[in-house]
């Protein structure tokens, strides 16, 4: 019966195979350049795809020498049709696509933990306010050894996940090593909702400067949190803001006109959208917001910045509204439309191209053929160019950044007179780096969690007021909460001198003592107050954000200058 059923998984994916590649772009000509037999004056139709396919796939089962799995192939040769047209145009098996679509509904199905994996298995990292983890009594650092019976001793902290996840109200059971525990703790827990926001944390940064960070994607519930967040940070004084959208992969379109519209006027434009089918009569996206905020703005971008988070800053950057700060962002300019297959399954396929409300294209080359280019072929060396004065002289007070030293577009001018270019994604106005990483510092990190996971146990010697009970949700940290004194860098030589797999010997620590006191601080904050607490530390010496605060007064000049514009025109 199951091999009937992958048998009809693929007869069924053979019209889908054909409709995606035409839906997607593909001309005839070209797919029978393909596929088909090159006799003089053949034509290709989608009968001869469907022929070559069913005949191949029926010589495969004729012939082939050992079994086969239909809907593996099947799935393979969808993915491998998609993989010839973009990077963003892909296959999902229906795992994948049942968690495609949890993490647009902002939430999912399982015990709410944050996991990591270490040298020698996987760990909980952080617990999830509210979640069936935290109610149960599972702590920072437990080590998970079983799911369901299962030894997970050489899983992946993505096999753990897709374990420890399920439906909802079923029970999964846990078993975990904790230090100053004899034996391990099982634990059995029934699985709830767990909610997984977009905006990960909201606080006031400085005295009147609040930070937001939306760095969990686009989702159903983006605008909603955004809005919760600026009312909870006006309350608390805030009079300029910093956007984080660092790492943001994207997400719903409709969220990030929302977003965008919440600082720029209603009724300008915020993004167009052009396609072949859908988007045939271009689209044009207008702010729609009644409330438009009109403080001091600076938006964080880096490499991982993505999609509709590009959108949000392109437009802010197009319409001169705040000023951006950090690193080119990612570069996808393309839409994609999400389809669901038959079993289960389903696929996202490029639809449209989206622009920046003044033309520019943020798309990068993808023509190389080459994924681990596109993906993580940035310039870590970039510049920003010398700024760019409009033809009246006046000058403006924010330099001007392009996405490459040679351009792709075309020239662009926005409001108040800058120039941009398209085709790289979006430049940062002013460029920050964060903190290098290196691999003594890897080290160091890692050799911070294992001591901390002894030290939050209250293992450690003379330091038993650093045992952490149970995690304390929504605590504001202050300074002096568990601080890293002498007496704890001591501790932590000594464990290093005792656990010789950390690979550090007490001396590595000295010229990166700085360091070695945040991971500390960062890792016992977290152990005690959470995930968000303990980023909060981070954030408060983070170099690009930094950078960002510096900048706040130049955002503001510059915001003033692109009204005064607008007012003018």
């Amino acid at each position: 019966m199951e091999r009937l059923m992958r048998r009809k998984f693929a007869l069924v994916a053979i019209a889908v195979v054909i409709a995606a590649a035409i839906v997607g772009g593909l001309s005839r000509r070209s797919i029978g350049k393909a596929l088909a037999p090159k006799t003089a004056g053949a034509m290709t139709t989608s009968e001869n795809i469907e022929s070559d396919y069913r005949a191949a796939l029926d010589i495969v089962n004729t012939n082939y020498v050992g079994e086969i799995d239909y809907e593996k192939a099947t799935q393979a040769a969808i993915q491998g049709m998609l993989g010839t047209l973009d990077p963003h145009s892909n296959f999902f098996t229906r795992t994948e696509f049942q968690k495609l679509k949890e993490d647009q509904d902002s939430h999912f199905s399982g015990i709410g933990v944050s996991i990591l994996q270490h040298r020698d298995g996987v760990y909980i990292q952080a617990l999830v306010e509210g979640a069936p983890a935290a109610r149960s009594g599972l702590r920072y650092g437990d080590r998970i050894i079983e799911v369901d019976g299962k030894d997970t001793h050489e899983w992946t902290s993505a096999e753990v996940s897709k374990n420890v996840r399920g439906e909802r109200g079923v029970p999964v059971r846990l078993k975990v090593e904790r230090p100053g525990a004899a034996e391990p703790l099982e634990y059995t827990i029934k699985r709830d909702d767990v909610p997984l926001p977009s905006i990960r944390n909201a606080y006031m940064i400085r005295p009147g400067v609040g930070y937001i960070g939306l760095t969990g994607g686009f989702q159903h519930t983006t605008e909603l949190e955004l809005s919760e967040a600026i009312v909870k940070l006006k309350q608390q004084g805030m009079r300029q803001m910093l956007l984080d959208l660092r790492g943001n992969p994207g997400g719903l379109l409709d969220q990030a006109i929302k977003v965008a519209s919440r600082f720029i006027p209603r009724g300008e434009i915020i993004t167009s959208v052009k396609g072949r089918t859908d988007y045939a009569k271009p689209d044009v996206y207008r702010s729609i917001g009644d409330e438009t905020e009109d403080y001091p703005l600076v938006v964080l971008i880096n490499h991982n910045s993505a999609s509709a988070s590009e959108i949000v800053a392109g437009a802010i950057q197009d319409h001169g509204r705040g000023l951006i700060v950090g690193q080119t962002s990612f570069g996808k300019g393309l839409v994609q439309k999400v389809f669901n297959l038959p079993f289960g399954s389903g696929l996202t396929l490029t639809t449209a191209k989206y622009y920046t409300p003044y033309g520019r294209s943020l798309q990068r080359d993808y023509s190389s053929g080459s994924l681990y280019d596109y993906y993580v072929g940035h310039n870590e060396d970039e510049e920003a160019p010398e700024v760019k004065q409009p033809s009246n002289g006046q000058p403006r007070p924010t330099p001007t950044a392009t996405p490459t030293p040679t351009p792709a577009g075309p020239a662009v001018t926005t409001a108040a007179g800058r120039v941009f270019y398209g085709g790289g994604g979006i430049t940062p106005d002013i460029l920050a780096r964060p903190l290098a990483a290196t691999v003594l510092r890897g080290r160091i990190a890692e050799a911070a969690f294992y001591f901390t996971r002894e030290l939050s146990a209250g293992q450690v010697a003379g330091l038993e007021d650093y045992r952490v009970e149970k995690t304390e949700f929504g605590h504001n940290v202050r300074p002096t909460d568990y601080p890293i004194t002498d007496r704890v860098l001591e501790a932590f030589r000594n464990f290093l001198l005792r656990d010789t797999k950390q690979g550090l010997t007490p001396a590595q620590l000295e010229p990166e003592l700085d360091f070695v006191k945040l991971r500390l601080r960062l890792e016992i904050i977290t152990a005690a107050y959470a995930g968000d607490a303990g980023n909060r530390v981070l954030l408060d010496g983070d170099l690009q954000i930094l950078r960002a605060i510096e900048a706040l007064p130049e955002a503001k000049r510059l915001a003033e200058t692109a009204k005064a514009d607008y007012s003018v025109g």
